[in-house]
C-alpha cells in the first residue's frame, strides 16, 4: 500500500487537513512512526514531539507483545496474550522494570536538552506506522490523556481490522484515522514497499528538522532542499527565502536542465538579493526524463508548474506574497501554458531564450504581465517570440540581449537576463501585492 513511512505520512497528511491551523501536538511513536509523524506535522504546520512507550515483549519470545508502559506511569497489559503464553506476575514485572529504565534513557537520547512539548489542553494527534494489536497505540493514547491532553487522535496509515474496531469502541481515543484496516494482516512491514528499520540517531534528525521549521511548520533555512508536491507526486527541489520576500519566483527549466542548471542558479541568486524567494524543481522524475517525449509533453510540464505554484501557495512555505514563472527553452513553453490556465493565480512570468510557439494555441490567453528575453544572436528563437508577442494580449515587451546567443554564454549576456527579468518580476509583485 505504501512505497515508504514517508510516502505514508503524506498520505496521512492528506487526509488530516482539516486539522491544519487548530491547536494541535503532533506525537510520534519511535521509532517508525516518527518518519510518519514527521510529514504530518510539516504539512499540518504543527509542532513535532515523541510519546514514548516501550512494549513489553514475553520474556522467552520478545516480539510478542504482552502489553506496553508509558511515561507518566502508565501501563496497559494484553491479557489474552499472558493467559495464552502463560507469563507470570514475577516475568511481567522484570520485564517492565528493564522497559521502564530504557524509556528514560530514550526520554534523554531523543530530546536531548529540550523539553516535552507541552500538550495540556490542546488536541495530542498521536502517529504511528501501524498498528498491529494496539496495546503500544493504546499505551501512548493514556500517555497523553495523563499528560492533560484535551482530545486524543490517534492516526496510523494502516491497522489491523481487529485493532481498527477495537478503538472505534475504546474510551482511550476520541477519533481513529486509518487509511486502511484490511482483514487479512500478517504484520504492518506487509504492507510496505520499505519498512526498513528506524534508527535512533534518525529520530534526533526528525525532531531537529522540525523544529527548525518552527511551530507553524513554515519557517525554512535560508536555503533548503525540499520536495515539492506537484500534484500526482512529489519532486526535488531547491527553495531559497530572503527576508521578508516580496513574492517567489518558480522556475521551469528546458529540455535536459533541471533544479542544479547553472544559469537558472546565477537568475535565481540575483533574484535572492532583490528579496524574491526562488524555488527551482526538476519538473520530471529520473526514469520520466529518460523518455525524450516527456521533454515536450507541455501540458505535463505546465500541470506540474501549477500543482507547485498552489502547494507554494496553499501552504505559505515561501512566506506568502504572489507567484511569478521563471521558463528556459521549453521551461518558458509550459510556464506560458500554465499561466493560461483560468484557475492560475500567476502574477508575472518570463521567458528566457523561450519557446512560446509550443504553448502557440493558449497565449491569447495569458493574463499574467510577460516578458520575453532573447539573444539577438539567436534568430531561430528571436522569430519565434516576436510571433509570439503578437499572439499575446496582455501587457508585455520582448527585450533583445545584443549578440547573445540561446545559452547566454557571451560576456554580460546573463547578468542582462537577470536585470531585466529582476525588474519585471519586483515591479509585477509589488502592483500584485
Amino acid at each position: 500500500m505504501f512505497l515508504n513511512r514517508k510516502d505514508a505520512g503524506r498520505r496521512l497528511a492528506d487526509r488530516l487537513g482539516d486539522w491544519r491551523g487548530q491547536d494541535i501536538v503532533v506525537l510520534g511513536l519511535p521509532r517508525g512512526g516518527v518518519p510518519v509523524a514527521f510529514e504530518v506535522a510539516r504539512r499540518l504546520g504543527a509542532p513535532l514531539d515523541v510519546i514514548l512507550v516501550r512494549k513489553l515483549g514475553v520474556p522467552w519470545q520478545p516480539e510478542l507483545g504482552m502489553g506496553a508502559i508509558g511515561e507518566g506511569g502508565v501501563r496497559v497489559v494484553h491479557q489474552g496474550v499472558l493467559d495464552t503464553v502463560g507469563v507470570s506476575s514475577d516475568d511481567l514485572t522484570a520485564v517492565e522494570e528493564l522497559e521502564r529504565a530504557e524509556l528514560s534513557r530514550r526520554a534523554r537520547q531523543f530530546r536531548g536538552d529540550h523539553p516535552a512539548v507541552d500538550i495540556a489542553d490542546r488536541v495530542a494527534l498521536i502517529v504511528d506506522d501501524g498498528v498491529a494489536t494496539g496495546s503500544t497505540a493504546r499505551a501512548a493514547c493514556r500517555v497523553a490523556r495523563a499528560r492533560g491532553a484535551a482530545r486524543v487522535v490517534l492516526a496510523v496509515p494502516v491497522a489491523s481490522a481487529e485493532a481498527a474496531r477495537a478503538f472505534q469502541v475504546g474510551d482511550e481515543v476520541d477519533e481513529l484515522v486509518c487509511l486502511e484496516a484490511p482483514e487479512a494482516f500478517g504484520g504492518v512491514g506487509q504492507f510496505y514497499e520499505d519498512f526498513s528499520q528506524t534508527s535512533d540517531e534518525e529520530v534526533v534528525e526528525f525532531l531537529d528538522r522540525a523544529r527548525d521549521l518552527g511551530e507553524g511548520g513554515n519557517v525554512l533555512p535560508r536555503d533548503a532542499a525540499i520536495e515539492v508536491d506537484a500534484g500526482e507526486l512529489w519532486l526535488p527541489g531547491h527553495l531559497t527565502v530572503p527576508p521578508n520576500p516580496v513574492g517567489t519566483v518558480i522556475f521551469a527549466h528546458g529540455s535536459g536542465s533541471g533544479r542544479h542548471s547553472p544559469r537558472n542558479r546565477f537568475v535565481a541568486r540575483d533574484l535572492n538579493q532583490a528579496g524574491l524567494a526562488t524555488l527551482l524543481f526538476d519538473l520530471l522524475t529520473v526514469e520520466e526524463a529518460e523518455n525524450r517525449a516527456n521533454v515536450f509533453d507541455i501540458e505535463l510540464l505546465a500541470d506540474r508548474l501549477l500543482g507547485a505554484a498552489r502547494w507554494l501557495t496553499s501552504n505559505a512555505i515561501a512566506g506568502g506574497g504572489p507567484v511569478g514563472f521563471f521558463g528556459a527553452s521549453t521551461g518558458a513553453g509550459a510556464a506560458l501554458w500554465a499561466a493560461a490556465d483560468p484557475e492560475a493565480e500567476v502574477a508575472a512570468v518570463v521567458s528566457r531564450g523561450g519557446r512560446p510557439d509550443l504553448a502557440d494555441d493558449r497565449l491569447a490567453e495569458v493574463r499574467a504581465p510577460t516578458l520575453l528575453i532573447v539573444g539577438g544572436a539567436d534568430e531561430v528563437v528571436l522569430r519565434m517570440n516576436e510571433s509570439a508577442q503578437a499572439k499575446l494580449r496582455n501587457e508585455n515587451d520582448l527585450v533583445i540581449v545584443p549578440g547573445a546567443t540561446h545559452l547566454f554564454e557571451e560576456e554580460g549576456a546573463l547578468e542582462a537576463v537577470s536585470e531585466a527579468a529582476r525588474d519585471w518580476f519586483v515591479t509585477h509583485f509589488t502592483a500584485a501585492d
